[in-house]
């Protein structure tokens, strides 16, 4: 008897600290932006399970208090002026990769078809062999590349920042003399 008593006092006391919007969800501050989702600052509302298991504990977003409103309308130009910054980088940084032709060896028969192919993480391992970090799913591919030849490959760094990028799949060298 003891212990339901202690669940339902559990269950009534975390219902009672989470925001919940108006569709059921718990709403959130972005403290990052997210893809899709929204800009740092605003107040979104989202399922549980999207909010305890990732939002929160990588550090996007905050339980939306009306405190942490509160100090985001008084740092909102702070927080805009740090954003525009932030953008401005991945600018420029994008601005470099697309400067970029990088070359990816594969193997391949004589008419040029790739007995395997090349995807994103065989493109984002030959740009970190160049000292450029990009992430598997900031690559943007509409397939795999599956025959010798020159591609343009489009990356995307944030919702305002993207670019292209020259793809090289040659022949491995030394294929020829097996």
């Amino acid at each position: 008897m003891k212990t339901q008593l202690k669940k339902i006092k559990r269950r009534a006391h975390a219902s009672r600290r989470l925001p919940k919007g108006d569709h059921g969800g718990i709403e959130l501050l972005l403290i990052h932006s997210v893809e899709d989702l929204g800009h740092q600052g605003d107040v979104v509302e989202v399922r549980p399970g999207f909010a305890y298991n990732y939002l929160i504990p990588q550090g996007m977003a905050t339980l939306a208090t009306d405190h942490h409103k509160r100090m985001v309308e008084k740092h909102r130009v702070k927080l805009q002026a740090l954003e525009k910054v932030h953008q401005s980088n991945l600018r420029k940084k994008a601005a470099e990769i697309s400067k970029q032709s990088i070359t990816i060896e594969a193997n391949a028969t004589e008419d040029g078809h790739l007995y395997g192919s090349v995807g994103a993480a065989d493109i984002a391992a030959a740009l970190k062999k160049v000292d450029i970090q990009l992430k598997i799913d900031q690559i943007r591919m509409e397939g795999v590349l599956k025959e010798l030849g020159l591609y343009t490959v489009k990356f995307r760094l944030s919702n305002e920042v993207e670019g292209e990028l020259k793809v090289w799949v040659v022949p491995t060298v030394g294929a020829d003399d097996q």
